[in-house]
């Protein structure tokens, strides 16, 4: 899909780990997710032994003019299905994200469908509002607007 010039596509996961754990590793990517870094085996390992072998796990890598910009997937944690997104850094604010999260869920068809970004990521709480999805009746995860998680969902 492109998108003001620029060409967004999903395609499956190939030899892509090594950017999304540089993007991981971004520092503010990091202060704005309020998710911990993984060291690189233990980063490696999860993908390779959770994510990438867990048949009911739909993940893609995003491109922008064929390189890799990130990954969107989604994930089953008991009865909810979740959805998350990494992108490098180099492509925030540049329409990717939305290009990139409607591609994936016209892919992705369970509903509902939940997120729970960090609540002070005010432009991934947007991103996702933008996609439908809506805040839950429990509102933040940990109570604490400051250090919690926003529950989203799409129903």
């Amino acid at each position: 899909m492109s998108y003001d010039g620029v060409d967004v596509q999903l395609r499956d996961v190939v030899a892509d780990l090594e950017a999304f754990l540089a993007y991981e590793h971004d520092p503010e990517a990091v202060r704005r997710s309020r998710f911990t870094p993984r060291p690189r085996e233990a980063f490696i390992r999860h993908w390779k032994t959770k994510t990438l072998a867990d048949e009911s796990v739909l993940v893609r890598t995003v491109t922008v003019d064929g390189e890799v910009a990130g990954n969107v997937v989604s994930w089953w944690d008991g009865e909810r299905r979740f959805l998350g997104y990494w992108l490098g850094r180099a492509y925030w604010g540049r329409g990717v994200g939305t290009e990139a999260l409607a591609l994936f869920l016209a892919l992705e068809k369970s509903r509902p469908l939940y997120a729970d970004p960090f609540a002070g990521n005010t432009a991934s709480i947007r991103l996702l509002e933008r996609h439908g999805f809506q805040r839950s009746g429990a509102g933040v995860d940990s109570g604490d607007e400051e250090d919690g998680h926003v529950m989203l969902v799409l129903g």
